[in-house]
């Protein structure tokens, strides 16, 4: 599938409508395909592309002093990353750390290329500002639920969302919800105990989704 077409299916809203910046840079943007478990990009690096993800998804994430990792957000199909906006803006290098979740197609655009048309289009200063306060507002909510919210409810969250069966380690669980592998494995060893999940070597079984969805509220 050509760029045009790319764009055409996931960003119809700057596709849409003749604007030649947004011409230009659907012309120069790069289509790129990242392995899971690939550093996108690491705290301390120097940002040098605006990325748009097309399939798969990019797992954004902050290490603890103590080595301990935790989930800020995931950037999605369609979707630009909140980091990489401001980075770009800014001209600060990256403060956390961005890896794929699985195997990512995605949309490079150079920094020249961003910067001419977040200049020349209006459609495109819209498309970034609005991607941009969206995504920032899913990281205020986020850092405020691994602050203030219950390791509990937190943990509900991902095992509904998962669906009946996640495969998914302690460690991995611990990631999402912004706590220790040891913590997140007391706790599931409670929820087993009443029932509601049934434990395994990296895969968890909902057994009581309803009492679940009640701890989540």
């Amino acid at each position: 599938m050509n760029n045009k077409l790319l764009w055409q299916k996931y960003f119809p809203q700057l596709a849409k409508q003749p604007d030649e910046a947004i011409e230009k840079l659907i012309k120069q943007a790069q289509v790129v395909s990242l392995p899971s478990g690939q550093m996108v990009f690491h705290a301390g690096s120097a940002c040098e592309n605006y990325l748009l993800v097309l399939e798969g998804k990019v797992r954004t994430q902050l290490v603890t002093e103590q080595g301990r990792e935790v989930v800020l957000y995931y950037v999605r199909s369609g979707q630009s990353c909140v980091l990489t906006t401001s980075c770009l803006l800014s001209h600060q290098p990256y403060p956390f750390e961005g890896i794929t979740d699985g195997e990512v197609k995605a949309l490079a655009i150079d920094k020249a290329a961003f910067e001419y048309a977040l200049e020349h289009s209006s459609l495109f200063r819209k498309f970034v500002f609005d991607g941009f306060s969206q995504r920032l507002a899913d990281v205020i909510a986020r850092m405020e639920q691994v602050a203030f919210g219950s390791i509990d409810r937190r943990l509900a969250e991902v095992l509904v969302r998962g669906g009946p069966v996640s495969s998914i380690t302690h460690q991995a669980l611990a990631t999402e919800v912004g706590s220790a592998r040891e913590v997140v494995s007391r706790h599931l060893k409670r929820f087993e105990e009443k029932g509601w999940v049934k434990l395994g070597r990296g895969v968890i079984e909902v057994r009581d989704q309803a009492s679940l969805v009640k701890l989540m509220s």
